[in-house]
């Protein structure tokens, strides 16, 4: 029974102290999303108090929590500080939170829950056509829609529309074997 009741202990003292650790780090990923907010300065002062927190992490090289953190946070500083010059993205996470808009309007049009690649492959000119009622609170007449009667999709969405298609095709079981075909007469005829 006193054998029981110190390994109770001992586990409630590991616990004890696993949940004081956790509690640090809880804070310094507060402090990393503080520097995330838009709110708490312009870009160039954000970008700066991100870096010196991952090098902050960085430098603890005994626990690695925190160089996962660093190694995290390097790879998304890229994307996340773009700047304060555009009015509708001011970094990733308000893309995303763009792109889950348009998602929504993608799950209004056909009742699913998933949206599929759609939003992602005709993003350029899915999304300004998704949040037209944003910027016209009117409706729409053929003299706002004349501009663009003539618009083409640019290339890296055509190309996308390309390689899905093709994907497709690799997917199904009846049209692999013709798409494989094709691509072999491709091949041969490019050398």
């Amino acid at each position: 029974m006193q054998q029981l009741a110190t390994r109770i202990d001992r586990g409630l003292e590991h616990v004890s102290k696993s949940l004081q650790q956790v509690r640090k780090y809880v804070l310094c990923v507060r402090q990393v999303a503080a520097t995330l907010e838009p709110a708490a300065g312009d870009a160039i002062t954000r970008r700066a108090a991100f870096e010196e927190l991952r090098q902050h992490f960085a430098a603890r090289t005994k626990d690695a929590v925190y160089q996962h953190m660093a190694k995290v946070m390097a790879s998304f500083a890229p994307g996340l500080f773009v700047g304060d010059n555009f009015n509708l993205v001011r970094d990733n996470l308000d893309l995303e939170r763009w792109f889950r808009l348009a998602k929504g309007h993608e799950r209004r049009i056909h009742g699913r829950r998933h949206t599929g690649a759609r939003p992602v492959q005709e993003g350029p000119t899915l999304m300004p056509t998704l949040d037209a009622h944003r910027e016209m609170p009117r409706p729409l007449t053929a003299n706002d829609l004349l501009p663009y009667c003539r618009a083409s999709a640019p290339q890296s969405e055509e190309q996308a529309m390309r390689r899905r298609k093709v994907m497709r095709r690799a997917r199904s079981k009846k049209k692999r074997p013709v798409l494989l075909a094709d691509l072999e007469k491709r091949f041969r005829d490019s050398s």
